[in-house]
């Protein structure tokens, strides 16, 4: 089996394994029901539709004028 004559330096060892390891973006696209951008197949956050239907019912924040004490 070979061997190499000689040491890899450490930069250039570095940049080979920096050369495998990006980020990626991930791929968004727009709700139907609201526009919003999501990931896809994933439930929208903004609206709570999936396929065409209200999967998940947003809770309304409630206000002083709301909630009189």
């Amino acid at each position: 089996m070979p061997n190499p004559k000689r040491k890899h330096s450490p930069a250039r060892r570095d940049s080979r394994r920096a050369a495998n390891w990006k980020l990626e973006t991930k791929s968004l696209s727009s709700c139907p029901a609201c526009g919003a951008m999501r990931l896809p197949h994933r439930v929208c956050a903004a609206c709570g539709a999936y396929n065409g239907k209200i999967e998940v019912v947003r809770k309304e924040k409630k206000t002083d004028e709301q909630n009189p004490q």
